[in-house]
């Protein structure tokens, strides 16, 4: 079922705020799926979704080439019958701070990155959501 991050429930809230892995999934140019699993924060007041990681990762490169207008994505969770999908926009942001605003809401849901050079934040404007949270 479809629905919007401002009409949210507070399990859907809490759900994205617990510790679980998630995927993503974006679409190569063949058309067949690349599924990856990630660490994703969820900002509801702004439905921007966040995945930290390499800027030469196949997902960042994939994103960029996309051009930009960003990449057709989609970030999942599961946890046992509960899960969630967020369909979006996803563009790849190198910027000093919007890196360093993705690590600290990665530290708060999961823990403080490992230190990496490269490091890029996978931004994904949320246009869908799915689950059945």
């Amino acid at each position: 079922m479809a629905r919007r991050l401002e009409n949210s429930s507070e399990e859907f809230l809490q759900f994205w705020q617990e510790r679980h892995l998630s995927t993503l999934t974006t679409v190569r140019l063949d058309g067949t799926p690349h599924v990856v699993p990630v660490g994703v924060t969820l900002d509801v007041a702004t439905a921007t979704a966040r995945v930290i990681s390499s800027g030469t990762s196949y997902k960042a490169r994939q994103i960029r080439a996309a051009g930009p207008g960003g990449a057709q994505v989609a970030v999942c969770q599961v946890d046992g019958r509960r899960w969630s999908t967020l369909q979006g926009v996803a563009v790849v942001r190198d910027d000093p701070e919007a890196v360093a605003d993705a690590e600290h809401r990665y530290e708060q849901r999961y823990k403080k990155p490992r230190p990496n050079p490269s490091r890029v934040v996978i931004e994904i404007s949320v246009t869908k959501v799915l689950g059945n949270v």
